[in-house]
Parts: structure tokens; C-alpha cells; sequence
């Protein structure tokens, strides 16, 4: 890598990301992080993300330490940067999940070992990595395919515009009106349907993040029509899979048909977390590291 940071997706190559999901898929990685430690900062609690960075942590023979943000404080405390100076000291990587995408930059700012995006208001780098994994596996090609991503232009959309873009797909984003993802490459559209037509991949995620919750009812009234179902999804390619980051909320941005059917991937989707955050340790700490 040229920068010691992942804050998102463009922070690799175009080949060092078709590295990361080569190295994904690896059967027998090698124990790069033997006797090192990993710290996991944690802002924001998650399910997907602890569990998938602790087990490739422990898979790339290295100890994960998950620490929540009560008890570092940044900012109240100690600052960012000195709290990421001290982590630095005992772990050969710190990987933290935060409101703030500023405090990322501020930690990779501050020390010499990698720091690597889990989560932030921004982006969501290591998602849109299994993401891209999921429709290598499906479809055994990334170049060309269309990705349509249904909903809120929010950091979840960014990453995989960034990443699809970056490895060749043709991304559209559909949105309502004052909910676009701005500042990209990607096809922005307030149709749906149209963003839907001939898709290989369909892809949505909750109308309301975490830490928007007083926004949950304007938000409905939003994105009425932007549910994704089966007939949203009829409009997709006949092969076309369904893709959610989860947790989902059923029958809000997504039927319970869709989500359970047999067009959907989210469980192959969610183990590939684990896998391809071991697949971007292993680049980070491969040979030559």
C-alpha cells in the first residue's frame, strides 16, 4: 500500500484491491500478526464488524483487543490522537468504528501503524470489501457488472461507488429527492425502478443509521417506494442477486420475500466480512511488510 491507512476503499489500488480478495480466499493464510496485537475501537457496538475482525485477527495468528469508547473517551479523556498514540504503542494496527470520519484521519494523522476504517458517518470500506468478494463469488467477475444500490446515499452507498468504481462495475444510486449521495462517480437517480433494470447485483440498506433516530419517521415518509420486492426485483437481470449489509428492518427497505428468497445473499455476504478483512490484513502485513 502507498498510505498506512484505510479510510476507504480508494485507499488501495485498483490492483491491491484485487489483491485483498484473491487473499480472501486464501485456505491456509499465513500468520503475518504471530505475537501482535489488533486494537478494535468501538464508538459504535456492532455484531458483523467485532466478530468478523476478531476472528481474522485470531486467523492471521494475532490477538484482537475490543475496546469500547468509554474506555478511552476520545476527546473527554484524552484527545484522539493521543488516545491512538498510546494504542500505537502495544498493537501493530489499531481498526476503530466511530461517529466521526475526522477522528480517522486525525489517528492515522497521529501514528505509524495502520489505522483502519471499521465504520464512520462517511464511508464503510470494509463492508463494500465483502461486498465485492460476494459478487466475485456469484458471478466469478466484477468488471462490467451493474450494482444498483436502492435508498439512502449514505456510508454505506459511498464505499461501494468507490470500490465499483474502482474495480470496473457500472454503480447506479437511487435515492429520494434530498438524500442523493453526492461528490461521486456513480449513476444518481430518484427511480428506482429504472435504477433496478437489468442490475446484476440489488442492493439496499436501512433507511435510518444509527445515530438518525430522530429522523425515523420523516425518513418513512421518504422513502416510500423505494422498498426493495419482488417486483422491484423482477426489473433486475433474471441471474440478479440481493445484497443488504445488515441488520435489516423487514418490510421496511426490504420485504421479508426478498430478504429470505432465494435471490439473496446476505448470509455468504455477511460471513465474507471475516474474509475479506483477512484478506486486507494480509496486505498490510503480507511479505515485504
Amino acid at each position: 500500500m502507498t498510505a498506512r491507512r484505510f479510510l476507504d476503499v480508494d485507499d488501495l489500488s485498483a490492483d491491491e484491491l484485487t489483491q485483498v480478495l484473491d487473499f480472501a480466499e486464501q485456505q491456509a493464510p499465513p500468520p503475518v500478526l504471530a505475537g501482535r496485537g489488533v486494537a478494535l475501537l468501538f464508538e459504535k457496538p456492532s455484531a458483523r464488524t467485532r466478530s468478523s475482525s476478531e476472528l481474522a485477527v485470531v486467523q492471521l495468528g494475532g490477538h484482537p483487543l475490543a475496546i469500547r469508547d468509554h474506555e478511552v473517551g476520545l476527546d473527554v479523556r484524552e484527545t484522539t490522537e493521543d488516545v491512538a498514540r498510546t494504542l500505537a504503542c502495544y498493537h501493530a494496527a489499531i481498526a476503530a468504528r466511530v461517529y466521526d470520519h475526522r477522528n480517522l484521519e486525525r489517528m492515522a494523522d497521529a501514528v505509524d501503524v495502520p489505522v483502519i476504517n471499521l465504520l464512520s458517518d462517511r464511508s464503510h470500506p470494509c463492508q463494500a470489501l465483502a461486498d465485492l468478494l460476494t459478487v466475485r463469488q456469484v458471478f466469478g467477475s466484477l468488471a462490467g457488472r451493474t450494482l444498483t444500490y436502492v435508498g439512502d446515499g449514505n456510508n454505506v452507498a459511498r464505499s461501494l461507488a468507490v470500490g465499483g468504481g474502482l474495480i470496473g462495475m457500472h454503480v447506479r444510486i437511487a435515492s429520494p429527492a434530498g438524500y442523493e449521495l453526492d461528490g461521486t462517480t456513480a449513476e444518481i437517480t430518484n427511480d428506482p425502478t429504472a435504477a433496478v433494470k437489468g442490475a446484476d447485483v440489488v442492493y439496499t440498506d436501512v433507511w435510518t443509521s444509527m445515530g438518525q433516530e430522530v429522523e425515523a419517521v420523516e425518513r418513512r415518509q421518504a422513502f416510500a417506494g423505494f422498498t426493495v420486492t419482488d417486483d422491484l426485483m423482477a426489473g433486475a437481470a433474471d441471474d440478479a442477486v440481493f445484497l443488504h449489509c445488515l441488520p435489516a428492518h423487514r418490510g421496511e427497505e426490504v420485504t421479508a420475500d426478498v430478504l429470505d428468497g432465494p435471490r439473496s445473499r446476505i448470509w455468504l455476504q455477511a460471513e465474507n466480512r471475516m474474509h475479506a478483512m483477512r484478506g486486507l490484513l494480509l496486505l498490510l502485513f503480507g511479505e515485504g511488510s
